[in-house]
């Protein structure tokens, strides 16, 4: 079975709208600004964006209030076509635990994320419902990191389960990913070297020790 080109039913999506002259309306689920930035500046051509800012894998308050800070600060700079709105859902790590338990040894990229993928989709997913937005998505897929055909799958799922569409997307196509760290750069944004969960720090810390040790 051919992979699904998640860029190109995203075109797909853009173009119609523009042929129907809308601008619909987008929860766009964030995990951080750096990864923002690209998601920001190309879908605010399109789009009515509210950036949803849900990450309850962030496991230390300090570091997850420091990466809100951030959101709000790139989203006050960036000169986006449509202005873009910001939204906080709740910090609540204890969720993340509890889907990942008997996980936690898993390397990251793995089962754990996935988990993790769907408990953030899910609750973009509900608040897009309740808010009647038009679609939802996430910024996730633009980390080569993360895994965009799973996260799609999982967009798909929730979408039919709260009626509300999905916006496909993989990110990290159209050199997008290169161009996140070009605007981290310019904006000079806090950018991080794991994605924010206990498990995922302790893996790049052993890393890091690593390759100490091979010099």
């Amino acid at each position: 079975m051919n992979k699904k080109n998640y860029q190109k039913e995203l075109e797909k999506i853009i173009l119609q709208n523009q042929k129907e002259e809308k601008v619909p309306t987008l929860l766009l689920h964030s995990c951080c600004a750096p990864c923002s930035s690209y998601c920001i500046a190309y879908l605010s051509d399109y789009f009515h964006i509210t950036i949803f800012y849900y990450n309850p894998n962030i496991t230390d308050k300090e570091e997850y209030q420091k990466r809100v800070e951030e959101q709000k600060r790139f989203i006050a700079m960036y000169p986006s076509k449509y202005p873009v709105q910001f939204q906080e859902g709740t910090y609540e790590p204890e969720r993340f635990f509890e889907i990942t338990r008997g996980y936690e040894n898993l390397p990251e990229g793995g089962e754990r994320c996935f988990h993790c993928y769907e408990l953030r989709l899910k609750e973009a997913a509900r608040i897009a419902k309740e808010q009647n937005f038009d679609y939802f998505t996430t910024t996730l897929s633009i980390s080569p990191l993360k895994n965009a055909q799973k996260l799609n799958e999982i967009g798909e799922k929730l979408s039919r389960e709260w009626e509300v569409s999905y916006l496909y997307s993989d990110f990290k196509k159209k050199e997008g990913y290169k161009q996140s760290i070009q605007l981290s750069k310019e904006y000079a944004l806090y950018r991080q070297d794991y994605c924010g969960c206990i498990f995922s720090k302790r893996q790049r810390e052993k890393e890091k020790i690593e390759q100490e040790n091979r010099k």
